[in-house]
C-alpha cells in the first residue's frame, strides 16, 4: 500500500490544497489564459504544486500577478515573493506552496516549462550514476 506523501514541516496537506485553490480562482477572476496546475510533489523540494498560466499583454499579465497577490495576502497565505513585475513578460510568484509563473505567450512558448516539469522524473537509482 502506498502512503500519500507528507506536507513539509509547518504545512499540511489542507493549507497546500487551500493554496493552489486560491491561486486558480484568482488567476480565473483576472481572465489568465491557458491555466495549467502542475503537480511537483517529489519532483522539486521547492514546493508541492506550480501552476503556468498567460496574459493577452504585458499589462494583463501585471494585472494577473497584482490580482493575485492581493487574494492570497486576503486568504491568509502572507506577502508571496515576487520576481519580473517591472517588466512583466514573465512573473513569477512563489506562496512557499505553490509556484506561479505568468507568462506573455511566446514567452511561455519560448521556455515550455510544462514540458520539463509535467514529464516523468526517474526513480530508480541506477539512472542516476
Amino acid at each position: 500500500m502506498t502512503r500519500a506523501p507528507e506536507a513539509p514541516l509547518g504545512r499540511t496537506h489542507d493549507t497546500v490544497r487551500e493554496a493552489l485553490e486560491t491561486v486558480l480562482k484568482s488567476l480565473e477572476d483576472s481572465k489568465a489564459e491557458d491555466i495549467n496546475p502542475i503537480d511537483i510533489t517529489g519532483k522539486s523540494a521547492l514546493a508541492d504544486h506550480m501552476v503556468v498560466a498567460s496574459g493577452r499583454s504585458h499589462r494583463h499579465v501585471g494585472a494577473i500577478a497584482d490580482h493575485l497577490l492581493r487574494d492570497l495576502k486576503t486568504a491568509g497565505f502572507g506577502t508571496a515573493k515576487v520576481e519580473g513585475l517591472p517588466h512583466c513578460d514573465w512573473v513569477l510568484i512563489d506562496t512557499g506552496d505553490v509556484i506561479i509563473h505568468i507568462f506573455r505567450p511566446e514567452v511561455r512558448a519560448f521556455y515550455n516549462l510544462e514540458k520539463m516539469w509535467a514529464a516523468d522524473v526517474p526513480t530508480n537509482d541506477r539512472y542516476f550514476v
